[in-house]
């Protein structure tokens, strides 16, 4: 093969890596205020505080609101995932080597978009349901919900909760959350494991969620609380080197995410020890 690169082989690999992001790689992003098209190093979403109404006279000015407006930088960051691929030994495997390196490289960087989304989340000016001390339990999501309610966070269909494994199967313990009785038949959560609605929110299992000491944190969230911003989305670059007769495959992107209302958000720290 020369030095020149195949431009088939190349569109179909950015092609395979961007669907392999868009159906595999981060969980959360739509979970999410998101911004794209960025250009610079940072972004800024605006943080609207809460109006209050009042009464006009007769033929008098209407009362103006006087919103707070309150900015938040959003700085970006760039990440790469890069791997070669032997030209001979596409030749050897019994699998497609360049599919397996468009997947792994869409999945490292879809993993990272989370972990941008997730360390937002964990803001020292969020606050905790309970603490770290027991198992997730019905009692602590009724606080977390409480917290919630009390921050006056809207139930707008757009609330999101994210558990680690352990605590996904202690949900599935309770039977508010497991029966028909109480969910119905078209939100049991055993069609599927990947996401359930309860209690007007999405609720996901996530393996990224922080862990120290045995507490697995948790977050239950707005939308609007959390923002992410791209400048530039999952790309891909394949160079051909011939000293090494191979392909190296380079998945980059540029993101970053920030924490806009702690109000917003509600950590669910669980105690995860061994059993």
């Amino acid at each position: 093969m020369s030095t020149s690169i195949d431009k088939a082989f190349v569109k179909q690999f950015e092609r395979e890596v961007h669907e392999a992001y868009q159906r595999m790689g981060s969980k959360l992003r739509s979970t999410v205020r998101s911004k794209g098209e960025v250009r610079g190093s940072s972004t800024t979403f605006q943080k609207i505080g809460k109006g209050t109404a009042a009464v006009k006279s007769r033929h008098g000015q209407v009362p103006v609101m006087n919103l707070d407006h309150t900015p938040v930088e959003c700085e970006l960051s760039d990440y790469y995932a890069g791997d070669w691929v032997d030209r001979l030994d596409e030749l050897k495997i019994s699998f497609d080597e360049r599919q397996v390196v468009a997947n792994a490289g869409a999945y490292a960087l879809g993993r990272k978009t989370d972990e941008l989304i997730i360390a937002a989340l964990d803001d020292a000016a969020v606050a905790e349901a309970e603490d770290g001390t027991t198992k997730l339990t019905e009692t602590k999501v009724m606080a977390a919900l409480e917290v919630l309610g009390a921050n006056e966070v809207p139930d707008d269909g757009q609330r999101y909760a994210i558990v680690g494994w352990r605590q996904w199967a202690d949900l599935l313990g309770l039977e508010e959350f497991s029966s028909a009785d109480y969910v119905g038949p078209d939100e049991l959560p055993w069609r599927g494991t990947q996401a359930k609605r309860w209690l007007g929110t999405l609720w996901m299992p996530h393996s990224g969620l922080p862990l120290a000491a045995d507490v697995r944190t948790g977050f239950w969230y707005h939308k609007t609380a959390v923002g992410h911003a791209s400048g530039a989305d999952v790309e891909t670059d394949v160079t051909w080197h011939g000293d090494r007769a191979a392909h190296f495959v380079n998945s980059m992107m540029s993101q970053g995410a920030c924490l806009i209302d702690p109000t917003g958000v509600v950590k669910l720290p669980c105690l995860e020890a061994a059993a």
